[in-house]
């Protein structure tokens, strides 16, 4: 289904591979009678020319950009605008979306999200803004129904912004990347290296776009092979794709943990800008005659089957087909991860699952950016058409990702089938991809197109003893299950029609409901409070030295942000920077939160002038060790706090608060083998945390250690890369070095001053 080559390619006219070697540009003149230099054709990629044209600096291997537009939810928009308010924010200097669906509900927490969303509203008004109320849609349909454009950037404040397949470059990042375009600064990266994903064939009858990018997932996450890169979708497949499919495999490009994606565009496109009565934003995008690649993954359309991840993660992915034929060892497998994710804190077991030799499921949805779409959802209907889910434990929701869609679903009878099954249609909803909508029953396996399925995500309180299992599939085959009454089914062995069916947007809906500024900010606007909306407590800026206590060591290979704060009913509290950090680490490491706070008050201390060894009183026989071989080392001039160690953080959401809250617990770093994504690692930084790397292997300290890191502040000013750190034990100091890794001047201006919010005030 999928292959990847070994080095970098060639693509000849948008069609013909050339794969990388010494003889290539010879045996592309040959051919085509072209001559060129990889130089050359490394600029006649997509992917470069969009971000040439979106460059400030004049230095293509040093890219500073601005984007064109910015889209957030509600879990996140109320932290972007306090941090920028604080940072003297006026107005809203480009088109900035503010969607509410993600908690949408309002169901947790008394008030505070509809006071969060009141908040967005009057932000929007004040500051010159766009307001999507609740229900409406999922804040990215409503970025391709309503912002993409041809050859155009955004930047989002959740991971899964992209709109790669309308031919914009999205990314997303944590909070503090869109607070720096909000105050006219830049998005700041090297060159990203851009890999063609080159499509051939056409899927056939039963094979969702869901099912086209989980096998794209399983054969490069694990290797890192896109990792902080651009996708360039590219070949001949390309035209065999409807736009709703091309979306639905984009989309979940951010599960390979790349940088970004874009596609090459075509009439079906242009076509999508018509319905949407939006043509002139349309742009015919294809990479030049002779362009180069630094990767190539190349995708037999044809091949796909229909696929599954099982728990825990979009990576661990299997064929339907196979988990049927072999349930058994599968499931072994799962569990066996499952020991390593859960840390052994729950009985976790899949193989009552299996009976009559078929694997039952409990629950199917279908939702959200990933499965809420309009082709998606009239499959499923066509697939379910004549059934019934039946009248025991199975369940199927089907959230249409926009009101506009759930129109039409309406208007061509789609809604009406999937009613008469037994299942449940719903609006417009984030919940279920994140752990707040349609939570599972304790073991209960839940099949779901959305676009995450890691531990603990889906309601799983692993200190109530409280577990269950996801796995994601595309609606396709979800609705052969539910038809099948929970009975895992791929959709290739429906064998009735699956029909296409026109879409027509009506554009009235948001008219009607949507807050649209047209970019005029209302100062004389009052910002509506809520009691749970919270300032950023005060950061103070790097000192000279720092003691710092290790307070979790996390030796699984990934560790998510929902493990670092976790998502569903926590989301509520993301407008309170001291309430959300209460859930730091809570259901990965429960004691984390105590452990912080106890070494925070020493900071505390040296802030109000006293001794930190008044609070924590071991603190005199570590600084004695110090004092052995810094004795200029003192309470003035060192800092008191903690750090975490974790061999990969960070995959996953772009929530800023898997950083922030851990630095308002008093976290200075985070080390690390290595970073998952870019953006966590930038949002480390935005909050003055240091990235730190450690080489693999054994470690020379463990949990509760203290760490003393001299001369740091130096270390950062200066542009160094390694530093030497200490283990301070028993009275004596064994050294070991740490890395910062590359950041730009920007970045170490940043955690010199303490955090982005510093960096913009002071």
């Amino acid at each position: 289904m999928v292959h990847l080559s070994d080095g970098g390619a060639y693509l000849i006219n948008g069609t013909q591979i050339i794969e990388d070697s010494p003889r290539a540009l010879e045996e592309i003149q040959s051919l085509t009678g072209m001559t060129t230099t990889k130089e050359e054709a490394v600029k006649k990629t997509i992917g470069y020319g969009i971000l040439a044209d979106h460059n400030t600096s004049g230095n293509m291997e040093k890219l500073k950009i601005r984007f064109d537009k910015l889209t957030s939810h509600d879990i996140t928009f109320v932290g972007i605008i306090q941090t920028a308010r604080a940072s003297g924010l006026e107005k809203f200097p480009m088109p900035y979306v503010l969607t509410n669906c993600h908690n949408s509900l309002c169901a947790v927490g008394g008030t505070i999200n509809e006071d969060d969303h009141m908040f967005g509203l009057s932000c929007a008004k004040k500051y010159g803004g766009v307001y999507v109320p609740p229900h409406q849609a999922v804040i990215h349909q409503y970025a391709r129904e309503v912002l993409a454009e041809g050859g155009k950037m955004i930047l989002g404040s959740d991971s899964h912004t992209r709109y790669g397949a309308l031919g914009t470059m999205a990314m997303g990042e944590g909070g503090p990347e869109l607070v720096k375009q909000l105050l006219l600064q830049t998005y700041d990266i090297n060159m990203p290296q851009i890999v063609a994903v080159y499509l051939k064939g056409e899927p056939k009858r039963g094979v969702g776009p869901q099912d086209v990018a989980l096998a794209i997932i399983g054969a490069v996450f694990g290797n890192g092979y896109v990792n902080n890169k651009v996708m360039e979708f590219v070949g001949p497949g390309v035209k065999n794709l409807s736009a709703d499919f091309r979306i639905g495999i984009d989309v979940m490009t951010t599960e390979t943990t790349c940088l970004s994606s874009i596609w090459e565009t075509d009439e079906t496109i242009e076509e999508f800008y018509e319905i949407h009565g939006r043509k002139s934003d349309f742009a015919k995008l294809a990479p030049g005659g002779v362009a180069y690649y630094d990767g190539l993954v190349t995708v037999d359309l044809d091949k796909v089957e229909p696929m599954i991840a099982m728990p825990f993660h979009p990576s661990n992915t299997y064929t339907i087909a196979e988990v049927n034929k072999n349930p058994v060892d599968i499931i072994a497998d799962v569990e066996k991860r499952a020991q390593v994710s859960l840390g052994g804190a729950v009985t976790y077991s899949l193989k009552e699952k299996v009976w009559d030799g078929k694997f039952h499921v409990d629950q199917g949805i279908i939702a959200g950016c990933a499965g809420g779409g309009f082709e998606n959802i009239c499959a499923a209907a066509d697939i379910l058409k004549g059934s019934a889910i039946g009248t025991d434990g199975f369940t199927l929701s089907v959230y249409p990702a926009s009101m506009p869609i759930y129109m039409e679903l309406i208007k061509n009878g789609c809604a009406a089938t999937i009613l008469e099954t037994g299942a449940v249609l719903k609006t417009a909803f984030c919940g279920p991809c994140f752990g707040a909508g349609d939570t599972p029953a304790n073991n209960a396996f839940s099949i779901r197109h959305s676009t995450r399925n890691f531990p603990n995500r889906e309601g799983s309180k692993l200190q109530s003893g409280q577990i269950s299992s996801v796995a994601l599939m595309d609606a396709r085959s979800i609705a052969a299950t539910a038809a099948n009454k929970g009975v895992l089914t791929p959709a290739t062995e429906f064998d009735g029609t699956i029909n296409r069916y026109q879409y027509y947007f009506d554009s009235k809906i948001y008219e009607n409901r949507v807050f649209d500024s047209k970019g005029k900010a209302d100062p004389s606007v009052a910002i509506q409070l809520g009691p749970n909306i919270k300032d950023w407590p005060e950061m103070t800026a790097l000192p000279e030295n720092l003691l710092l206590r290790v307070v979790a060591e996390i030796h699984d290979p990934v560790t998510t942000t929902d493990e670092l704060i976790p998502s569903g009913e926590t989301s509520s509290y993301r407008s309170n920077p001291l309430g959300l950090a209460e859930f730091t680490l809570s259901r990965k490491v429960p004691e984390y939160v105590g452990l912080a706070k106890d070494i925070q008050m020493a900071q505390k201390a040296v802030m109000e002038g006293r001794c930190p060894a008044e609070e924590k009183p071991e603190l005199v026989d570590i600084m004695k060790a110090v004092h052995t071989m810094f004795p200029e080392a003192e309470k003035e001039n060192t800092g008191f706090g903690s750090t975490i160690f974790a061999v990969k953080p960070g995959d996953g959401s772009a929530r800023e608060q898997a950083a922030s809250c851990q630095k308002v617990l008093g976290g200075w770093a985070n080390i690390a083998n290595e970073y998952a994504t870019k953006r966590y690692r930038s949002n480390l930084i935005n909050w003055g945390m240091l990235p730190l790397l450690i080489e693999k292997g054994e470690l020379p300290f463990q949990n509760l250690d203290y760490l003393f890191l001299p001369g740091i502040r130096q270390v950062v000013e200066t542009g160094a890369c390694e530093i030497t750190a200490y283990v301070v034990k028993e009275g004596k100091m064994e050294p070991f070095s740490l890395k910062l890794g590359e950041m730009t001047d920007e970045e170490r201006q940043i955690i010199l001053k303490g955090c982005l919010i510093n960096y913009n005030r002071i």
